[in-house]
C-alpha cells in the first residue's frame, strides 16, 4: 500500500503522468495511526517533467471515520486536500523551502524513486479539525446526557465547597 506511491524517477517520461490511488484504513494503519477507524479516500497525482524540472501536484478526495472527542462514537469528516511539489537534485538540507505556490523536496543525486506516502500521510492528517464532534444534535443521545448530568453535579459541588458560596447568596438578593 505504501509503495503505491513510490515514483521511480529514472524511468518517468518526459511530460505528464497521472495516477490514482486509493487510500484506505490499511495505509494509516502502515505509520501506526489509530485514530483512523476506515478511511475511503482517493488520491490524484499528475506528475509534470520537463528537463530538470519535476513538478508533483496531488489532489485528495474522501472521507475517513474517526472517534467522536465529546461521545464517542464514530464520526465521518469529509476530507479535501491538496499539495504542489517541485523536486530537485542536491543537498537535502535545503528541503522544506517554497517556490512560488510550491514546496520545494529536495533529493540527494543518489535517489532513484520519490515516495509520496509520507506527504499524502502527512496532508490528509493535517486537513482534519483539531477538535472531532459531531454537529448539534448529532452525538449519542444517551452519552451527552450523562455527561451533562456529570457535569452539573460537579458545579453543584463546587458551588457548595467554595468558601464564597455564601456571598453568592448574598448577591442575588440585590
Amino acid at each position: 500500500m505504501k509503495d503505491d506511491f513510490i515514483v521511480p524517477l529514472n524511468g518517468l517520461a518526459q511530460g505528464r503522468t497521472e495516477f490514482r490511488r486509493s487510500v484506505g484504513k490499511e495505509f494509516f494503519e502502515l505509520f501506526g495511526n489509530s485514530e483512523i477507524l476506515a478511511a475511503s479516500l482517493d488520491a490524484d497525482v499528475v506528475i509534470e517533467k520537463s528537463g530538470r524540472f519535476i513538478g508533483v501536484d496531488c489532489v485528495i478526495d474522501g472521507e475517513v471515520t474517526v472517534t467522536c472527542d465529546r461521545c464517542l462514537a464514530d464520526l465521518v469528516l469529509p476530507v479535501s486536500t491538496g499539495f504542489s511539489l517541485s523536486v530537485k537534485f542536491g543537498d537535502p538540507d535545503l528541503s522544506g523551502e517554497e517556490e512560488g505556490d510550491r514546496e520545494i523536496i529536495v533529493l540527494p543525486y543518489s535517489d532513484t524513486d520519490l515516495d509520496l506516502s509520507q506527504t499524502v500521510y502527512d496532508y490528509i492528517c493535517l486537513s482534519l479539525p483539531v477538535q472531532r464532534v459531531h454537529e448539534d444534535g448529532g452525538c449519542d443521545p444517551e452519552t451527552v446526557r450523562f455527561l451533562s448530568s456529570e457535569d452539573e453535579e460537579e458545579q453543584v459541588q463546587k458551588d457548595s465547597s467554595s468558601p464564597f458560596a455564601g456571598l453568592k447568596d448574598l448577591l442575588g438578593e440585590k
